[in-house]
Parts: structure tokens; sequence; C-alpha cells
């Protein structure tokens, strides 16, 4: 089982020295990987279906990794996850590209849909269409990543006769994780993911999920190229290792505890207490 860590540009870790701090830390003690949330804006005051409230610091996903690259060697940096129906994937393929060439091939990009529709609003987005933009920005970064003389033609997006320098360090372009427990989620992962990405499931949530994920799997073509679905799970609470036990059994690769659970007096040794006992 791998084992990462969740929320590494949020609350007292977007202050550029906790980050460092935890990322080496974590580094050392064997962690497998560093993930960053996202959410360009929050509504103010709080509402639904908003996950925190308008004041919680949360630096931007690319900006905190690059720094971070910087500052550590082995440990893979993760989007957990990357909105990009929000966004231009033109401009994101670069940004992402760019992150991938820098932390020479540590990325792994998670990705969803969305659901704060004030968020949305915010950006000038379109919240009714952005699961069908979800899909075809995927394929239409992947063609800037990846091929020779990158063409798209969709719905949204349309390019020719263009080059976005540096390509990924990964041959195949950072792997797509596919974030929500959604059946249009699970068909995504499935039909364009190289992983799947389950926050804040317990174990029992977790099962049912992926009981959803093998009938899509039977339901949907899923490409060769992709390889085999890498299952990637937040739990809810501080985990344990009879917790990683029984996520194991079911199938989960790795599991992905969140950072928030601890505060600026305990986090450094509460990371050497996981590691000890899930490592």
């Amino acid at each position: 089982m791998k084992v990462g860590l969740f929320g590494i540009n949020m609350n007292f870790l977007a202050q550029p020295d906790w980050a460092r701090q935890v990322a080496q830390h974590a580094e050392t003690a064997g962690f497998e990987s560093l993930w960053t949330g996202e959410h360009v804006v929050l509504p103010d005051p709080r509402q639904p279906p908003s996950p925190a409230d308008p004041d919680t610091p949360m630096a931007h996903p690319s900006t905190m990794l690059a720094y971070l690259a910087g500052l550590t060697k082995t440990i893979k940096l993760g989007t957990g996850i990357t909105l990009i129906a929000q966004r231009n994937p033109v401009v994101l393929a670069k940004e992402m590209g760019s992150l991938d060439y820098l932390c020479n091939g540590r990325l792994l990009f998670g990705i969803g849909a969305g659901y704060l529709h004030q968020e949305f609003d915010a950006l000038g987005a379109d919240f009714a269409s952005r699961g069908a933009r979800t899909d075809e920005y995927i394929n239409a970064m992947r063609a800037l990543w990846l091929e020779p003389k990158p063409e798209f033609s969709g719905q949204f997006v349309q390019f020719k006769n263009i080059q976005a320098q540096p390509r990924p360090a990964q041959p195949d372009g950072p792997p797509v994780i596919v974030g929500g427990a959604s059946p249009a989620a699970l068909r995504r992962a499935v039909t364009h993911g190289n992983g799947w990405y389950g926050f804040a499931l317990d174990v029992d949530t977790t099962k049912k999920v992926l009981e959803g994920l093998e009938l899509a799997k039977a339901r949907y073509e899923r490409p060769a190229n992709l390889g085999p679905l890498e299952i990637s799970v937040t739990p809810p609470k501080p985990p344990t290792k009879a917790m990683l036990e029984d996520y194991a059994a079911m199938g989960v690769h790795r599991l992905i505890p969140m950072l928030a659970f601890y505060q600026e007096d305990n986090i450094l040794s509460m990371l050497d207490k996981m590691a000890s006992e899930l490592l």
C-alpha cells in the first residue's frame, strides 16, 4: 500500500515554511506522495455545498507543488483535485506539463469536474457543461502533451499548427487520476483515467463505490493504453494499521490521510508516528 498525505497547501500549511518542513519530513519518513486540495474561491458567507469557511487559506496547487518540487527529490506531487472544467485546457496543459518537467516526472494529476456552483459563477465558467468539458479537456491536454503535431477539434476546444514546450517529463504524460464517486466520475475513470480517487470515504462507502466502479468497467470500454486502474482513497478520520489493511483487502492501492487532523505543535511527531505504524 502506498501512503500519501492530503492538504499540503491548506490551512497553516499554506505558509511556505510549514509546507517545506512537512514536505521534507514526509519525504525522509518514506511517504509516497503529497497532495493539494483546490478551490479558486469559496462563497462568503459560507453556503452549501461549500466544503470550507471562506477565509480558509488554500494556496494554488501548481504554485505550491512547484515550490515543493525544488525542496524535495523523490516524493511524488499530486493535485487532489484540479477542477479542469473551470480552466482553459491549453493553458492548464502548459501549466501541468511544465510542473511535471520541473519536478522530473513526479506529478500525479488528479482531476475532477467540480461541484461548487458559486465558484463556477465567479470564474465565468459554465456549470451545466462541466462534465462534457472535463472529458474533452483531458483529451485535449493529452494531445498537447503527447502528439508530435498537436491537433484537436472538439465541441469546446480546437487547435492545430501549434506547439507547447517543454513537454512533461513522463513519456505518457502525468497519470490522470479521476476524482469523484458519481456515476459520471466512475465512467470517466474507466474511459479516461489512469486512476480513481475517492475523498473522505470510509471502508464501507469505499466498498460500495468500488462495486460501482466494477459495474462501470463492465459497461464502458477501457482503452488499453491507460493500463490497470489505480485506486486511491482519503479516509475520513486519522488512519490506523487495521484501517489500512481493510482498504488494502478491497483493492485500494494508495491511502492519502488528511494533514488537517494535525496542528502546528504536533504535526511532525504525528507524521513520525504514522510512518512507524503504516510504513
